[in-house]
Order: C-alpha cells, then structure tokens, then sequence
C-alpha cells in the first residue's frame, strides 16, 4: 500500500507550492476501512477530496458525495484522471444509500464520513463560516436556503438561546442572544466579523484564551443552519441500509455533539443491552455491527502539531454483521427539539 502518512501528504503538497489539505487521520482511517482492488467505498463528506484519492490509490472505486457545490466543481478533475472509478455525486449524506443504489450499488465495501465544514469552505471568506477574515453571515453547504444571517435577524431571542446554548454549548448564550436582539433593532448583522466582535464584546476576550469567545456561537449556527446532527444521525442509518457484511463504517468527528451521535449509534448497534438477575432485559434486537475497536481513537501528536484540526478529533468503526438493517429510529439520538425558520418553539412568532 501507498504511503499515506500525514507527513508525507503535507511534504508533498507543500513540494508543489499547493496550500497543504490534510485529511485528518488518514492512516487511521485506512486501517479501519482496509479499503482494496474491487471494493467500492462511499466517501460520504467529499470535500478536498482527501480520503477519496487514498482510497482510490488502495484500488477501490469510490462513490462521493458532497453537498457543496465548489467541491463538485473541483473534484472533476479527479475524476477525469480515474477513468470511471470515481463517481461524484452533488448531495446530502443522509442520502448516501439511495445515491449508491442510483449508481447500480445495491450494497457496498465501506463508508467513510468526517463530519463538519471542510478547510476549504473555512479559507474562503465569502463563504462565511470563519471570522478569520470578514464575509457575508451565509454558512450554507449547499449554498441555498436559510443562512445564519436570517437565524441572527429574525430568528425569537428563546429560539437563539436554545440554539447557541444546545449547539454550540455556550454557557453565556442567553446574553449573547440578548445583545443579538438588542443590536439588531438598530441594524441587521450582516458580517462574519460584526457577529465575532459582538460576541467578544458580550463575553470579553483574555490573552490567554484558547479559542476566540465566538467560536462556540458560530459553531451552533452552522450546525443549525445545515442540520448537521439530523444528517448525520440519518447517514449512520443509511449506511447500516447500504453496507454488506463485513463492511466497515469509519466516522471522524471534531466535537462532542457529533461523538455522541456516533457513539449512541455503535452502542445501540452493536452491544446487547444487560439487566439484572431480579430484571432481565428481554431484547431481541439484532446486532447489525461488530466493535473490533471499543471507545474513540485520537489523533497522534505528531499529527496533532502538524494540523491544529486534528487535535479534537475522534474516529470510532463498526463492521457490520450479517443481519438485517433495523427500522429507522431516531429517539436513539436524543435530538434536540429546536425551532426551524417559520416556526418559535415559543409559540410567540418571530421578533422584528
């Protein structure tokens, strides 16, 4: 095989004057995957087309799917240059197993995901999912529908709340969403920056502080605005639907929201749920994954010093068993109940 290691990739990127992207944990999601020569893989989240060129160099075929129109456009050229074994879809991933079986897949080797925006929508600035630079308050993957401007401008101050507080996981979001509400009666916000220095001027900001005192409010827009708990609770399910036995499912996420889903799904997939000898549980719910590795796997320091993204992520893998995919369940999830545009979990309507 290859040699795939992140060092390589970056030295290699950086030999061509290209801005390295370096697909998180690729070696080890290459060892779960064991993607080979006739094999299809479903790379679920596209992107800068990382994981695909590996798995494409292993001698696998790969259907990958995106939702972002900017990757799709980019990724032609890949594949031009692999002859028919590169499908690239435009599309949601929650959609992964009726995108294969269009394809003539009834099932496949492997799926891969890593859950969450890509380094190219961050670098771009118009793009609006980083205050690293100012651009429009937008955050759409698929670049239409709601954007994070319409959340922030009409969305009620109690929907806000819920939404940065749960999503972002932000202790301070009722006064956020208080001063959103407040500054917007005088003018829309309408920027990536005037949102950021809203936030820092809300919470303060120390010289010793890890991460800007918006991140965790931009976080619970973009999640918001592409529904990326419900996608990828939907994906997990999709993929049990569409994998053969002894295929593997390889998920890399960056935050403990996106974790737990995961790991809720593993747990209720592939462990028998234990009573007590006074109340036995009686569940005769097949198994549709195997473990082989228990808990989360991190990444290693070296990449970790070589790519600050790497640092808070987490890869868990199932192999899936010979049983029959179950009815789809959501309530394994514990999705949060948040308002949607036209609708306040408040019953109040929206603030003007």
């Amino acid at each position: 095989m290859p040699d795939f290691s992140v060092v390589t990739v970056t030295k290699e990127r950086a030999m061509n004057g290209q801005r390295p992207h370096i697909p998180v944990m690729l070696e080890e999601v290459l060892s779960a995957l064991t993607p080979a020569s006739g094999q299809c893989v479903i790379d679920a989240t596209f992107g800068a087309g990382g994981y695909t060129r590996a798995i494409l160099d292993a001698g696998a075929s790969v259907i990958a799917i995106d939702r972002d129109p900017d990757a799709i456009s980019a990724g032609q050229s890949l594949v031009s240059a692999h002859d028919g074994k590169l499908l690239l879809e435009q599309g949601r991933f929650s959609n992964l197993d009726a995108i294969a079986r269009g394809a003539g897949f009834d099932l496949v080797d492997g799926v891969v995901a890593d859950i969450g925006v890509s380094s190219m929508q961050i670098d771009q600035a118009q793009r609006g999912f980083s205050f690293q630079s100012d651009g429009p308050l937008d955050m759409r993957m698929e670049q239409t529908g709601l954007s994070a401007a319409d959340v922030v401008n009409t969305f009620d101050r109690s929907d806000l709340t819920r939404i940065i507080g749960i999503l972002g996981e932000e202790r301070q979001a009722s006064r956020i969403s208080a001063e959103i509400t407040q500054r917007r009666e005088k003018r829309p916000l309408e920027t990536t920056l005037d949102l950021a220095k809203l936030v820092e001027n809300v919470l303060g900001r120390h010289p010793k502080d890890r991460i800007h005192p918006a991140t965790r409010t931009f976080q619970a827009l973009r999640i918001y605005v592409n529904r990326e708990l419900d996608e990828l609770a939907n994906a997990l399910m999709a993929a049990e639907r569409i994998l053969r036995p002894d295929g593997r499912l390889v998920v890399v996420t960056f935050h403990s929201l996106e974790d737990r889903l995961v790991k809720r799904f593993f747990t209720d997939r592939a462990e028998t749920k234990q009573g007590s000898r006074h109340l036995p549980i009686a569940d005769d719910k097949s198994l549709t994954f195997e473990l082989r590795k228990r808990g989360a796997i991190s990444a290693s320091k070296t990449e970790s010093d070589i790519n600050p993204r790497a640092r808070s992520a987490k890869l868990r893998w199932g192999v899936r068993t010979d049983a029959a995919p179950r009815d789809d369940d959501l309530s394994i999830f514990g999705l949060p109940n948040l308002a949607r545009a036209g609708k306040s979990t408040s019953g109040r309507g929206r603030a003007r």
